[in-house]
């Protein structure tokens, strides 16, 4: 059975059929096609398109097809070209010829479109819980962390020290802007196309606006010759995932070089590392090194997409059929990923001597140049003079800490003999307390806002 048959005199080459077919992938939206047909059956009933038996026997059969696909009872075809035909095939054999009367006034172009929006809808809440146990754990962790103290980085060099606290909540901030952006999108998801026909509308006096709102959609097409061409909401959910997949990309790159010997800041647990099959020592950070490998593949996907997108000449082409398949592996992707990076950083062993002693005085020459500005220095001068006391430390193969006072002032009058104070981690970590600062204070209400106590 197909839905197209009555103008050819011969069938389709089984070659280009099976090129053409779409079951593979699109029988994921069996139970949104379901959903779509059963509503526009509603609306062609109210229309005086189907008689109330017609009706009846319709949603009854459709019910019976929904059960058979919940159950797995449900048997493909090999004519079945797409879930659409699936369905209406399967419809017939139920209820016979008045299955026929289900298509009246619909495209596939507007049936495949909305239930790809309806499947979208329900993909975008699953895959911001995900998000949400991902931003969990990592709050858990910051809230373990309490005072740890750490070297903060800038171009992969030792900057300022920093909360471990601080450091896992840098993480919460890109994720909620992905949850953001996910909810943003979908009111350009929540549009329903149906009743817009092949490409010109519905000859029928459907009230859309109903039809919408039995579906659940917030909004109703507005352009008939748009509403069956729009991919745009998928190219958007693509770039959303691509970008979910840089941000856990770049975690994953930080777990894997803090776990390495040569940081050593963090050791995985067991149940989230794997071996190597020639040497016995190793303990190798594979999860989070395929987080940052799939990363390049949902960018890929999206690229695939929009270059799929790329100048078509009409409404609806059979190049649309290939927007599906990115959308469905970027969700599964993430959905892989998601549960499995949160639960291996709830298990993460700090090694918080090993962050401690990785913070020298050297760190603090930004703290260096504000104790000249208390002391009127301006700020230009007193960097200056901060990094001159830095190299003739490093002249002198000593640390600033241990700088004799007089070295100070052969650099600058203004010092002191309360500039050893400046070499404290935690006195630096604590000063810096406005909002977004590195200091307990601000790291509690961080957490705080994050929870939204």
């Amino acid at each position: 059975m197909t839905l197209w048959g009555g103008r050819f005199s011969t069938k389709l080459n089984q070659q280009a059929w099976d090129l053409n077919s779409s079951l593979p992938v699109d029988q994921r939206m069996a139970l949104q096609d379901i959903d779509g047909s059963l509503a526009w059956a509603g609306a062609i009933h109210q229309a005086g398109v189907l008689a109330d038996k017609e009706h009846a026997s319709i949603a009854l059969g459709l019910d019976t097809v929904r059960k058979e696909f919940a159950s797995g009872q449900f048997i493909f075809q090999p004519s079945d070209e797409d879930i659409h035909t699936a369905v209406e095939r399967r419809l017939t054999e139920l209820i016979g010829d008045a299955a026929g009367k289900l298509h009246t006034g619909r495209s596939r172009n507007d049936q495949v479109a909305t239930d790809f929006r309806l499947w979208m809808l329900g993909a975008i809440p699953e895959l911001q819980s995900a998000l949400k146990n991902l931003q969990n754990a990592l709050v858990e962790r910051a809230e373990l962390a309490d005072a740890t103290i750490m070297p903060g980085y800038t171009h992969l060099q030792r900057a300022q020290p920093i909360l471990l606290a601080h450091w896992w909540l840098s993480h919460v901030q890109p994720l909620q802007r992905d949850v953001e952006r996910l909810n943003d999108l979908v009111k350009r998801v929540s549009v329903l196309p149906l009743g817009s026909g092949a490409l010109a509308g519905v000859p029928f006096e459907i009230d859309r606006v109903a039809l919408a709102e039995s579906l659940g959609f917030a909004d109703v097409s507005q352009n008939s010759l748009d509403a069956v061409s729009d991919r745009d909401f998928a190219a958007e959910y693509l770039f959303c995932a691509s970008l979910i997949g840089i941000h856990l990309s770049k975690l994953a790159e930080q777990i894997v070089l803090f776990t390495s010997a040569e940081f050593g800041f963090f050791e995985l647990a067991d149940a989230f590392s794997t071996g190597s099959s020639l040497m016995p020592q190793k303990k190798n950070p594979d999860v989070f090194e395929l987080t940052r490998g799939k990363a390049g593949t949902l960018l890929g996907l999206l690229t695939g997409l929009l270059a799929a997108l790329k100048g078509l000449p009409s409404t609806y082409d059979k190049d649309l059929q290939e927007d599906k398949a990115p959308v469905f592996q970027a969700t599964d992707t993430l959905l892989a990923i998601l549960p499995v990076i949160a639960e291996a950083l709830r298990t993460i062993t700090v090694k918080a001597e090993r962050m401690r002693n990785a913070i020298d005085s050297s760190m603090l020459a930004t703290d260096l140049a504000d104790y000249l500005v208390n002391k009127g220095v301006p700020f230009r001068k007193a960097h200056e003079v901060a990094g001159r006391v830095v190299r003739a430390g490093g002249e002198r193969n000593v640390s600033l800490e241990k700088m004799p006072l007089e070295a100070y002032q052969a650099e600058s009058p203004a010092f002191e003999a309360d500039v050893y104070q400046v070499f404290d981690p935690m006195k630096s970590v604590e000063k810096r307390n406005a909002i977004g600062g590195t200091s307990l204070q601000s790291v509690k209400n961080q957490i705080k806002k994050i929870k939204g106590e």
